[in-house]
């Protein structure tokens, strides 16, 4: 029996300029991840940088959302091409790359996501997740136009290059890490720092400019909404550990007293 190729509906959607609203998961676990994407969010993405998530408990986290509408991104904690390799076979589509300074940088992980003669991606589909084990029918022939790549660049350095780094064919979209790059630009842990905006505001139109989608996290929601109505195209507006502090604590005081949740951030 043979399958169909998973179209990348998260790619359609940016490349047609619609907005797509996400939430980031922090808590390397299946089963939350499973509750989040019954939520309704058109994406979840898997955080491999800042969590304990490895290989297999990625693979689980994209079997457990796998039924669900929500659509995974996978965050590995470097540009590695093994790694990318890797959570490619495991299936997943759409990865977003850390710590992006460089047009050379970006033009790696292009290739590093494409099959050969558009990159190196090593082929060993026929005992792959990604390809269903050889039953997806043509899965070589349409991999590399449904990969969508995702390049976050957070650093002083990377703002720098942007323009060419937005530029680089086969780039789908610029992600922008507030918390990174307020502490690069001199203004550790305050993301909404003047420059810091002013950073991120000029950076959005650059990239629109490209023809790319910006993405951002911002679990402020006035400050999500405002990166949405300067163009950004994928949002992430909450974090699922994030989430989970602010319930208990809010739950605690009012039984106990004591201090309250955090506020919102954007990182």
């Amino acid at each position: 029996m043979t399958e169909k190729i998973l179209v990348n509906s998260f790619k359609s959607a940016l490349a047609e300029g619609q907005s797509q609203i996400g939430l980031w998961l922090a808590m390397a676990d299946p089963y939350s991840a499973e509750i989040c994407a019954g939520s309704g969010f058109d994406w979840l993405l898997l955080d491999g940088e800042h969590s304990p998530l490895d290989l297999r408990t990625m693979l689980a986290q994209l079997q457990a959302v796998a039924p669900y509408p929500s659509h995974a991104v996978v965050r590995p904690p470097t540009g590695d091409p093994v790694l990318i390799k890797q959570m490619l076979d495991i299936g997943a589509q759409s990865l977003l790359i850390p710590m992006v300074e460089t047009p050379k940088q970006a033009e790696m992980l292009v290739r590093a996501t494409r099959y050969p003669p558009q990159g190196f991606r090593g082929v060993g589909a026929g005992i792959a997740r990604a390809a269903r084990w050889g039953r997806v029918e043509h899965y070589l022939d349409r991999a590399n136009e449904e990969v969508c790549l995702l390049l976050q660049v957070e650093t002083r350095s990377g703002l720098e290059n942007l323009e060419a780094i937005a530029s680089t064919e086969g780039v789908d979209g610029v992600f922008l890490g507030a918390a990174d790059l307020s502490a690069s630009l001199g203004h550790i842990g305050q993301p909404q720092h003047p420059h810091v905006v002013a950073a991120m505001e000029k950076a959005i139109k650059t990239i629109l400019v490209h023809g790319k989608a910006p993405g951002v996290l911002a679990t402020d929601e006035a400050v999500a909404a405002s990166y949405l109505a300067q163009g950004a195209r994928f949002v992430a507006v909450g974090v699922d550990a994030l989430l989970l502090v602010k319930a208990t604590q809010d739950l605690c005081r009012r039984f106990k007293g004591g201090a309250s949740a955090g506020g919102g951030s954007t990182y």
